[in-house]
């Protein structure tokens, strides 16, 4: 990766510096209203991360306890490994070696729990025996006693953050928890205005807080975003594999932010010497070595970490796996699929809140795929076991004295988790799914989607790509139990060779704003420097390819970012983006029937995608993903008016335009009150309360902007359609002259993907031909 760009420094586009005030090289906070309590923070960074954390984490008790809960669960896998390892006398627990009691009786006949431990002279003995246990106890009680200090430092620190909320913010701890971040956010900016939190600047914005929040997770966002982190390998026999662990982003953290020899210098600065080009290659050799030497720093704690990581696990799994043995085969939302799907300046909780909604839609979509094979084997399988655990159950059943046989509940215990697995490999055979609407139900709410997978939903290769973002979670136990040995190869051989791109990444893409300090530029939401032409930016952006973010993040992060928080101000390129988009919506939705008819198809659009009711904002977005499949097959009869069968983008603006006006009036208006001016169902408005109604309109308001960015992009992609041509026009971009091949067969597979199903309009035709058949015979009779 070559070098494109330099560091640059941007003034503050909300507020200027005021006159006569200088600039200082820390970042305060003071208040003059409550310096008995707290003043003169340096670290404005730490200071709003650890605000965000009291109110995500709901307060001090829970935050506390959930700490010395951490610190006496390590104490308690420490000392219980310790004890099963040097205090039980194992040939005693299996009845290997008899007992001679003192006393005599039935009922020492047996053995008991006491029995088999021994005493605390000889396990004592046991462990000083053991060089081994006694280096890994003394490791352990070292990182405890770190543990300790943090634990008692942030008690320290989150009083302060206490009292700042009880005193500043006048938010009681008692009705935290019903106190929004947007609320919190807002009592942030009020107080700076009153006090001055920030000394550079005269107000704060929504963007600054998010800067300072996550400030490093933007630069992890659009690392991952433009490839540049080596955590893609192609293995024989695997394929392509993504291995991103906890253990690796936190090397790569310590590596790029917050070690002793980190590219940033302090919370909210980069070293002076990442800033000039002259020094890239001196940078890169440095930073290549400090990956070897921690590469092989995890080397030497492998064991260690290894081992814990083991202990770990079977504590924290076992139980859960004998209980349930199919929670192995649920899927969970990968790291690396936390990153590329993650907004540029989204907090955790509203990323957390998004995945979650798209979790049912991607379980759907990847249950969808079963293979035959697969299937047979585990019927057979299944059969097999299940007689053999039948069998026992009723020997068991008709006398209990079969326990007693050795190993007999070790057999019950094993044909039940084997019975158990097979049957999840068995498809339900009532269950229909359609790949493709399925995969643009999980794009309407993780918004991102490779353009390859348009058209493409039934194939293995998808499918195998969407594992790598919503992955098992058997898979994800594996890669953390391998991660103490993946680790450190790939900090040795891997991310090296990379050192070099990632010193100019960190250049390139980094500017001072004033009154925040250096922060990844893509988080500035600047279509202009960042956008892509592809995604309906042609006209608004000056930025190269090496500069565009891939998949649409630039416009989708602006996109979620304005409709979130409403009152904010976006730079000037950004907010003509967003007018130009709102100029689309409304040319578009003058293509489709209002939003009334729609919205009217509400349950049956869901009944095509899920087996769920139609609440209110996701009837919004299943009703426009089924629009095409209404349209096609004929079950809607007004859509027959039309010229042409109303698309899936003509459809989302529709409902989009429905949703600027009449917004408010409907959060301030009664509970049966909805955003296309219709009474909604009473049982609707149960499910939907007053405090949840605007996040979640918001929620299904970004899932139809994807939607329709999606759509709109696909069709620049494919060629000169009606909406295409629209969208070239209004952007100033010039208009292609032919299609391609590869244009041509994504027009083909979006003509497939509007077909008619099951030959309804068909049959309809042949009805009304019947009719008329009918009609004339009885008139000529």
């Amino acid at each position: 990766m070559a070098s494109q760009g330099e560091y640059q420094r941007l003034d503050d586009v909300e507020q200027d510096l005021p006159p006569g005030e200088e600039e200082e090289e820390e970042l305060l906070h003071v208040t003059e209203g409550l310096q008995d309590s707290w003043h003169h923070i340096k670290n404005l960074d730490h200071f709003f991360t650890k605000i965000y954390q009291f109110h995500q984490r709901n307060g001090f008790a829970c935050m506390m306890l959930s700490d010395l809960f951490e610190l006496g669960q390590f104490l308690f896998v420490v000392t219980f490994t310790t004890f099963l390892l040097c205090c039980v006398d194992y040939d005693v627990l299996f009845a290997n070696r008899p007992l001679n009691h003192s006393q005599a009786g039935t009922d020492r006949a047996k053995v008991t729990l006491p029995d088999a431990v021994l005493p605390a002279p000889q396990c004592a003995q046991r462990i000083h025996a053991s060089g081994w246990i006694i280096f890994l106890l003394v490791m352990a009680s070292v990182f405890w006693l770190y543990r300790l200090v943090k634990v008692l430092c942030s008690v320290l620190g989150y009083w302060e953050i206490r009292s700042f909320y009880i005193k500043a913010l006048n938010i009681p701890s008692d009705a935290l928890c019903s106190q929004s971040w947007q609320e919190v956010q807002a009592r942030l900016m009020a107080l700076q205005r009153r006090q001055q939190l920030c000394v550079h600047k005269k107000e704060l914005t929504e963007l600054d807080i998010h800067h300072r929040i996550l400030r490093f997770q933007n630069y992890t966002v659009a690392m991952v975003n433009k490839s540049l982190l080596p955590i893609r390998f192609r293995l024989p026999l695997l394929g392509t594999v993504v291995f991103l662990t906890q253990g690796l982003q936190y090397n790569l953290e310590l590596l790029l932010f917050r070690g002793p020899g980190a590219l940033f210098q302090n919370a909210w600065s980069l070293r002076p010497q990442c800033k000039r080009a002259g020094a890239r290659r001196e940078l890169a050799q440095r930073l290549a070595r400090d990956m070897v030497l921690l590469g092989v720093a995890n080397l030497l704690l492998c064991p260690c970490v290894l081992l814990w990581q083991l202990l770990y696990a079977f504590f924290s799994y076992a139980e859960g796996i004998k209980r349930e043995p199919g929670s192995l085969g649920a899927r969970r939302w990968s790291l690396y699929g936390r990153h590329y799907l993650r907004h540029f300046n989204e907090l955790s909780h509203e990323l957390r809140a998004r995945l979650s909604r798209g979790y049912k839609p991607a379980t759907n979509y990847m249950n969808s795929f079963s293979s035959p094979l697969l299937a047979v084997l585990a019927k057979n399988v299944g059969f097999f076991a299940g007689s053999i655990l039948a069998v026992l159950i009723a020997l068991t059943v008709y006398d209990e004295d079969v326990l007693t046989v050795q190993h007999i509940l070790t057999a019950l215990t094993l044909l039940g988790l084997v019975v158990t697995v097979a049957r999840s490999f068995i498809p339900d055979e009532h269950t229909v799914w359609c790949p493709e609407q399925l995969l643009q139900r999980v794009l309407a709410h993780v918004h991102y989607m490779p353009d390859h997978w348009q058209g493409n939903a039934s194939r293995a290769e998808t499918r195998s790509e969407m594992a790598q973002l919503f992955q098992y979670k058997a898979v994800f136990i594996l890669e953390e139990l391998l991660s103490p040995i993946i680790t450190p190869l790939i900090l040795i051989f891997a991310l090296p060779p990379r050192a070099l791109d990632i010193i100019d990444f960190f250049r390139n893409f980094t500017v001072e704003v004033v009154g925040v300090g250096d922060i990844c530029s893509f988080a500035q939401l600047d279509v202009r420097s960042h956008g892509n032409p592809q995604w309906l930016s042609a006209g608004h952006t000056e930025a190269s390819a090496y500069r565009q973010a891939e998949d649409g993040k630039t416009e989708l992060s602006l996109m979620r970012f304005a409709i979130a928080h409403p009152r904010w101000q976006p730079p000037r390129p950004s907010e003509l983006f967003l007018s130009h988009l709102k100029e689309q919506v409304q040319r578009d939705a003058a293509t489709a029937p209002p939003a009334r008819h729609l919205l009217a198809e509400g349950p049956l659009a869901t009944s095509l995608l899920s087996d769920d009711s139609a609440a209110a904002p996701d009837g919004l977005v299943a009703s426009v993903l089924s629009r095409p499949i209404l349209s096609a097959s004929g079950l809607v009869a007004r859509e027959r008016r039309l010229s042409q069968p109303c698309s899936t983008a003509s459809a989302a603006a529709s409902v989009l335009l429905s949703l600027a006006s009449p917004l408010p009036g409907w959060v301030r208006g009664s509970a049966g009150d909805s955003p296309t001016g219709h009474p909604l169902h009473p049982e609707e408005s149960l499910l939907l309360s007053r405090s949840a109604l605007l996040s979640e309109v918001a929620s299904a308001e970004m899932s139809l902007h994807a939607i329709y960015l999606h759509e709109l992009h696909q069709q620049q992609q494919q060629g000169p359609g009606p909406q295409a041509v629209g969208v070239w026009m209004s952007s100033g971009a010039p208009k292609p002259s032919s299609m391609t091949a590869g244009s041509a067969a994504r027009a083909s597979q979006a003509q497939l993907r509007e077909m008619p199903l099951g030959g309804w309009a068909e049959e309809e035709e042949e009805e009304e031909e019947e009719e008329e058949e009918d009609k004339e015979e009885q008139r000529t009779g």
